[in-house]
């Protein structure tokens, strides 16, 4: 049968048998697509990787690139999970549509993609759909858990890099989980340094069960939970109670100094209410204490307002489309050179104030120096 002859020549991927079958019937093409039961011409010779034979049908007949298989596959379906993008492109060119089709498992081709790490055949797909990378598989699954659940660490990169979206990458599964909750159940840390690292993935989320990733990672084995991704992750977290106690205390500090406070006001006039009792009690003590206070609190501040602003500005960068990129670190590298300028201006001029030489002073002071003199 004509049919027969033409799956020998999908097989062997023979583009001459095709033409003279198509010489012969004109119309077997349009037949084989309403009478086959399973796979296609189609569908073998993209398994056999036969890319001119495939071009040669799907030009030809684009509603062949539409027909499944048994398990709800297409033709672009086994060429995105093989990596086959110049076939890819030839499905995607003349059936379009075929980006959106799910299979028996609701995975469209750029699922199949991510999940065996096709880079290129992941990029041709983004090209030509970019609202398929958002469709999600069974269970609830964007792109990104299958990523994460099969390691593809450098496809997820991509994914991230294409689309900036909070809700995208905080998106959950059917059972409320992101995928730094899945990350850590994988055991892959790798990508759990990612995230942290380069994502805003919200760490607090809570899956079904009330966990959050740390909790997760905290009821793994202790064997696991030894490893220096552990530490850092943990101490991500840990990090910002640390910085709220040690404000609470430099507060509390500058508040509540040593001794309390005055408080009523004495008869004498040498104190009143709320002044530090150690001032007029340990003069010295009081006045070292102050210096050595106001001096970690400078320090501590600057630290902490050029660490915001380094981290936003990186934040920013790591967003920004890569045209614009340089101009914007160019800016920042500006904004933090002429800040730790004037610090150190500021710290020079200090120093030499406490033995009595004066580096600079503002114009209005000077002038009115100049008056009193």
């Amino acid at each position: 049968m004509a049919e027969n002859k033409l799956y020998d020549a999908a097989v062997k991927g023979d583009i001459r048998s095709l033409l003279d079958l198509l010489k012969e019937d004109p119309l077997i093409l349009d037949r084989v697509s309403f009478t086959c039961s399973n796979k296609t011409p189609l569908h073998i010779a993209t398994i056999c990787q036969h890319t001119a034979f495939v071009q040669e049908i799907a030009q030809r007949n684009p509603l062949l690139a539409a027909e499944l298989d048994s398990h709800q596959s297409s033709s672009l379906h086994i060429a995105s999970a093989k990596g086959y993008a110049e076939i890819v492109k030839a499905i995607v060119s003349a059936a379009p549509d075929m980006c959106l089709a799910r299979d028996f498992h609701g995975r469209n081709p750029l699922h199949l993609a991510a999940i065996n790490g096709q880079v290129m055949v992941f990029n041709e797909l983004i090209k030509t759909s970019s609202l398929v990378v958002q469709e999600k598989a069974d269970r609830g699954q964007t792109v990104l858990h299958l990523c994460v659940k099969h390691k593809q660490l450098q496809v997820m990169e991509i994914i991230l890099r294409v689309i900036n979206d909070y809700e995208f990458f905080n998106a959950k599964n059917d059972d409320g989980d992101t995928i730094l909750h899945l990350a850590v159940q994988t055991k892959h840390f790798e990508t759990v340094q990612y995230l942290i690292g380069n994502t805003g993935i919200d760490g607090n989320a809570k899956n079904a069960n009330d966990y959050t990733a740390l909790d997760i990672l905290e009821l793994t084995p202790t064997d696991l939970r030894n490893t220096g991704n552990y530490v850092i992750y943990l101490w991500r977290d840990s990090i910002m109670v640390l910085a709220i106690l040690t404000a609470t205390i430099a507060f509390q500090a500058g508040v509540t100094p040593p001794g309390g406070v005055w408080q009523d006001n004495a008869t004498d006039n040498s104190h009143k209410a709320g002044e530090a009792v150690m001032a007029h009690i340990h003069p010295k003590a009081y006045r070292s204490f102050c210096r050595l206070f106001m001096w970690s609190l400078v320090v501590i501040m600057w630290s902490t307002v050029t660490s915001t602003v380094i981290t936003y500005a990186l934040s920013i960068a790591v967003v920004r489309p890569q045209k614009h990129r340089k101009q914007l670190i160019y800016t920042i590298g500006i904004g933090l050179t002429v800040w730790s300028s004037i610090m150190e201006v500021w710290l020079l001029n200090r120093w030499p104030q406490k033995r009595g030489i004066t580096m600079w002073k503002p114009r209005r002071f000077r002038d009115l120096a100049e008056v009193n003199n």
